[in-house]
């Protein structure tokens, strides 16, 4: 919940209108860094989204987070659970060199629509394998390459980039997609 970028990005859709809820899933509340089993933080997940929905004023509903969290949003989406949209931020399509182990096979069913971002220097996520997987992807995906950015979104001195630089990306990219794609659906409410 404390991690800077998803701080950042909170503060960023906040300043666009957009209510963002950040949590714990239960083995970072405990203290653990070993994630809890997948049915564990998908329940977990879930809680929190009744929690949210049971608050007055509630409209819409985006789904997502940042690496595992986004990968159980992602999850999720694609067993229908209900919801607006997807936001992924560096979403992990597998573990650090080992490219053979693709988190790919649900993507496919996701239906609603997605803006990941991911930096060009993941070592979670090879832009040629994204690039294939989302060849079978159904839904309107938008994908938005970080230049230099690796999985915290950090770029090297030696790219010539700064870090307020790949933040103001993250940020313009977001809104570009949200005015795109939520907007349209009625009138300027807040998103959740």
């Amino acid at each position: 919940m404390a991690d800077r970028g998803m701080a950042r990005i909170a503060t960023m859709l906040s300043a666009q209108g957009i209510d963002v809820v950040r949590f714990n899933f239960l083995y970072r509340e405990s203290g653990s860094r070993r994630p809890d089993p997948m049915p564990l933080l998908r329940k977990c997940f879930e809680s929190v989204v009744t929690r949210v929905r049971a608050e007055p004023g509630s409209r819409r509903l985006l789904i997502g987070g940042r690496s595992m969290g986004g990968r159980v949003a992602s999850m999720m989406a694609s067993e229908e659970f209900p919801c607006d949209g997807l936001l992924l931020l560096a979403y992990p399509l597998h573990p650090p060199a080992q490219p053979e182990k693709q988190r790919v096979a649900h993507l496919s069913r996701v239906r609603v629509p997605v803006l990941c971002i991911n930096g060009t220097r993941d070592a979670f996520c090879t832009r040629e394998l994204m690039e294939r997987a989302l060849a079978t992807v159904n839904t309107r995906w938008t994908m938005h390459w970080l230049e230099g950015a690796d999985h915290s979104f950090r770029v090297p001195k030696s790219a010539g980039r700064k870090e307020e630089e790949i933040w103001a990306e993250v940020g313009e990219a977001s809104r570009h997609w949200l005015s795109e794609l939520l907007l349209p659906y009625g009138s300027r409410g807040r998103a959740r």
